[in-house]
């Protein structure tokens, strides 16, 4: 009798438990489900769909966005800026954010300063950020050009030309992912045991042998965790193309999000930018999977 009183109380705690566990959830699950679940599910209804957002009308036209969209060269062009916004981003970001991790891992003057310096941007509101960048960038008044007057070369056209618009994204966008990925890697770092650079110092490695054979091998995880998060964001860019540029001059720098912006929002095709996110959703899922298969066998998780 008291080994089954024992059981049923411990029935009933544990009932109790999971009736306080689901009380305490259920706030944030309804809200999770409101502003998540729900939205991108019927995201994916509309993408079989046309509605212009102000009809309670919709017309099911099954896989017609998204045949229209992958034969639409405005779809491949778009796409094309995208890689080349991320090619660009990505190797130099991460290169930059090494570097200077690697220096302010050393004992240095004002190392904290330049630590929070160096994060700073990272906080900034990106429509704040993108808006003083686009006083630096401007042809005429902008301090970019004021340097290249200062040394004597030819000022540009920054957000007017193809080519200068698209690496002014560039330089914005890893100003603005470097002092996330600096400490990422001051972390990685840190985490690398003495030890290995006593044991090389002994064998007489030189500072870039120790870099080559410690460093860079032991922070392959943190490089791994880099490169998927700064391919994911830069196939996500869109407030510093719509406040910079927005998508311009002449389509150089439209990038998928702001394609999927403009058609969702100025042209009202809700069901087209609908099969449009979950085209992006498929391309940046693809990409990690490569990402993950590639790296499996580079990456060492011990130390």
């Amino acid at each position: 009798m008291k080994e089954k009183s024992k059981k049923l109380r411990a029935t009933n705690r544990s009932s109790r438990d999971g009736f306080s566990a689901v009380l305490f959830l259920s706030p944030t699950m309804i809200i999770f489900s409101m502003f998540i679940i729900m939205p991108v599910l019927f995201s994916f209804y509309l993408s079989f769909h046309n509605w212009n957002m102000f009809s309670s009308q919709r017309d099911f036209v099954g896989l017609a966005n998204y045949i229209h969209m992958l034969q639409s060269p405005d779809f491949w062009r778009v796409l094309k800026n995208t890689l080349v916004y991320t090619l660009g981003t990505v190797p130099l970001s991460m290169a930059v954010a090494l570097a200077v991790a690697l220096v302010l891992n050393k004992k240095i003057i004002g190392k904290k300063f330049l630590r929070t310096a160096y994060f700073t941007p990272v906080i900034v509101s990106s429509v704040a950020a993108a808006v003083i960048w686009r006083w630096v960038f401007d042809p005429n008044f902008g301090l970019l050009n004021h340097v290249f007057r200062l040394v004597g070369l030819p000022t540009i056209n920054w957000l007017n030309e193809p080519t200068a618009a698209m690496i002014a994204l560039i330089i914005m966008g890893v100003w603005k992912s470097l002092g996330f990925n600096m400490v990422l890697y001051l972390a990685g770092l840190q985490g690398i045991p003495e030890q290995y650079y006593e044991a090389a110092e002994m064998d007489g490695a030189k500072s870039h042998a120790k870099f080559w054979h410690i460093t860079l091998p032991l922070l392959g995880p943190t490089t791994f965790f880099i490169m998927i998060m700064s391919v994911i964001n830069s196939f996500q860019v869109f407030d510093i193309v719509y406040v910079l540029t927005q998508g311009g001059p002449l389509g150089a720098t439209k990038v998928l999000v702001y394609y999927l912006y403009e058609n969702a929002f100025k042209l009202f095709n809700m069901g087209y930018a609908s099969a449009t996110a979950y085209i992006l959703f498929a391309i940046v899922f693809a990409l990690t999977l490569l990402q993950v298969r590639y790296m499996r066998s580079k990456v060492h998780y011990t130390v």
